[in-house]
């Protein structure tokens, strides 16, 4: 029920209007997007906007590097510093040399003066490239830092949220975004925070040089950001509207490459003749995405040559009025070739400022999404629970469910509704019922898998909702129908992660479960790879995969072993077989045994029979029998089939 929740692809919501949605009418089922109601924040973003938010944005850059690597961060910050002082320094000592030059007398006495100036430039110049360097790679070491840091954070946090967050379909899209542009954007947005700084502090230099040459050079420096600014910030918005819209294609063209490369789609793509379907499909999302992007560039290209012009503009505004200066005598000579250089820098600092502040903003505007799925995430973590009613035994002679009730995230409908049930300890439980009746549901519950909506779950009177989950799966075990090929050794595969202090368990559960049989035709026993994308790795089959499942089922040695269709994927003797083991094994433990296969069930001691999420009947295979209804149904029509 969750896969098929997971990528559900959406459709049916109330469309944005066209002009938010480039290129919508050629996919409509892409036309509405939970991600698009942030649409109207972001395109009301302007300058003023920018200016009001970007403190809080490198208040959160600076503290993710701080904690990435305090003395990196302050290493980084420090040198640019330094460095925007001897920017200053040296543009000043120009004004020195260029008196020198400029003054009366013969022109080797003018050089000669000018010799202490131009040393002093030169070191200025040569300090501010030492100290950019090293603050350059402080900078440099960061980054891996803060992305460490940033993919840590997430994986902690997506790996203790509530299994059912991972059947909301709406939460795996904010995943999605978290994951791919909101993580890469962490050390991006810490760059664009130091490269923000760094144009700050050579915007300040060079503005702070024309203060001390004339006070009225510095507005015509500031007037030369502005249409550059307006360009950029236009630009990001664009950008960023576009990733909103394009966030649902790229989710599902990234389902559809799985589908045509993973090796266990492969064969049913063939047998089903699917390879046009897919390409057709991949290729209509393609296509959109393609409109999209070359629309973007256009309008893109469109807004900065609009930039570049007015820059221009202004630009030649700053030098006309220089030159006027220079023509009134407001200024000397010397000034006035020191404010050119000064101007010079200053707009290649400004200009660097710019577009350093349009990097920090866009790239803040993903690494907010980071911030705000792990803000959602951790609603979603369990609280930590104190022992109330006591510790959770190791062991226990009865497990109570009683009243529980459970709906998954969007359902219109509950999944089970008012199920009350008791496991004894030693006892093989079964339970039955048609697809969608809430037995695998109810067997997460019983393992503290899922919370439920109503009711409670009791291991010898102790209510599950009174303890740390781990407490719960550290006590179970589970043999699943649906079990992950673990791209690890086959004795990694059965361990997982509990190493023996010797090989006598993991060769006892392997025995139990049929495993050791699969393990000796490998090439390096317990120790091959089963995974053959690496070299030197092997690869199973479904029913090899099965008996290594079952293994690492029995190898946990819980008091409860949860087995869920476990012979799925098994031949007639195999399956016989294992459910041998599983009585064998189950000697003194308590099993739970969901299956459709219902000659395996008859020797339970219990069986409830599961409807639309309610218990409609209990008993044995006698006492079931006896009273008709769906169990008797069921088993009868498989009797027949197997009679006939």
């Amino acid at each position: 029920m969750g896969a098929g929740r997971r990528f559900r692809w959406r459709a049916g919501r109330k469309r944005r209007p066209a002009a938010a949605d480039p290129g919508g009418s050629q996919l409509p089922e892409l036309s509405a997007h939970i991600w698009h109601a942030k649409d109207r924040e972001v395109a009301e973003t302007g300058m003023v906007t920018m200016a009001r938010r970007l403190p809080s944005v490198i208040a959160r850059a600076a503290g993710l590097a701080w904690r990435a690597n305090r003395a990196d961060t302050a290493v980084t910050i420090g040198l640019n510093l330094l460095a925007g002082i001897f920017t200053a320094f040296g543009l000043l000592a120009t004004t020195g040399v260029l008196t020198a030059l400029f003054s009366a007398g013969p022109t080797p006495e003018r050089v000669r003066a000018a010799l202490p100036s131009l040393a002093l430039v030169a070191g200025a110049i040569t300090l501010r490239a030492g100290l950019q360097t090293a603050a350059g790679w402080a900078q440099a070491r960061l980054r891996p830092q803060v992305q460490r840091l940033v993919e840590t954070r997430l994986y902690e946090t997506t790996t203790a949220v509530d299994l059912t967050a991972l059947d909301d379909s709406d939460f795996l899209d904010e995943l999605q975004r978290a994951e791919t542009r909101g993580m890469s954007s962490a050390p991006r947005v810490v760059q664009a925070a130091v490269d923000v700084l760094t144009g700050v502090v050579g915007v300040v230099a060079a503005a702070g040089t024309l203060g001390v040459l004339h006070p009225v050079l510095l507005p015509l420096l500031l007037l030369t950001a502005l249409p550059e600014g307006w360009a950029s910030v236009r630009a990001a918005r664009m950008q960023y509207l576009t990733m909103l819209a394009m966030v649902g294609v790229t989710r599902r063209k990234w389902i559809l490459s799985n589908l045509m490369t993973e090796r266990r789609h492969a064969a049913e793509v063939r047998s089903f003749t699917m390879r046009s379907f897919l390409l057709g499909e991949y290729d209509r999302f393609a296509a959109h995405q393609r409109s999209v992007e070359l629309d973007l560039a256009r309008r893109q290209t469109l807004a900065r040559a609009g930039g570049d012009v007015l820059k221009g503009v202004a630009t030649a505004c700053v030098y006309a009025a220089l030159g006027l200066m220079l023509w009134q005598g407001w200024v000397p000579l010397a000034v006035a070739g020191t404010a050119v250089l000064t101007i010079r820098t200053g707009q290649t600092a400004l200009a660097n400022l710019v577009f350093a502040v349009n990097q920090c903003y866009e790239e803040g505007l993903y690494f907010g999404d980071y911030l705000d799925f792990l803000a959602t995430a951790e609603k979603k973590v369990p609280p930590r629970r104190a022992v109330a009613a006591g510790p959770l035994p190791d062991d226990f002679a009865r497990i109570e469910v009683r009243d529980i009730a459970f709906t998954y995230p969007g359902a219109d409908r509950p999944s089970l509704n008012g199920v009350s049930l008791t496991l004894r300890k030693g006892e093989v439980v079964a339970l039955v019922g048609e697809n969608g009746s809430g037995k695998t549901t109810l067997s997460k519950i019983i393992a503290g898998l899922y919370a439920p909506d109503g009711g409670q779950v009791r291991w010898d009177g102790v209510d599950l909702a009174s303890v740390p989950p781990e407490d719960v799966w550290d006590r179970i075990a589970v043999i699943a129908q649906e079990y992950t090929h673990w791209p690890m050794t086959a004795r990694q595969n059965i361990t997982m992660g509990r190493e023996p202090a010797t090989d006598a368990p993991l060769l006892a559960a392997a025995a139990a479960a049929g495993a050791d049989e699969v393990v000796a035709d490998l090439q390096r026993g317990y120790d091959t790879l089963l995974d053959r994308r690496f070299e030197g790795g092997a690869e199973l089959s479904g029913g090899q995969w099965q008996r290594l499942a079952a293994a690492r089922g029995f190898y946990r040695d819980a008091p409860l072993l949860i087995c869920d269709e476990p012979s799925a994927s098994l031949d007639a003797r195999a399956e016989h077989l294992l459910f041998e083991r599983i009585r064998t094994h189950a000697d003194g433990r308590t099993v739970l045994l969901i299956t459709h296969r219902l000659a395996s069930v008859r020797y339970a001691d219990r069986i409830y029979v599961l409807e639309h999420g309610k218990v409609t009947q209990e008993g044995d295979h006698a006492a079931l029998m006896a009273q008709g209804g769906l169990y008797a149904d069921l088993y009868s029509l498989q009797a027949d089939a197997y009679a006939a």
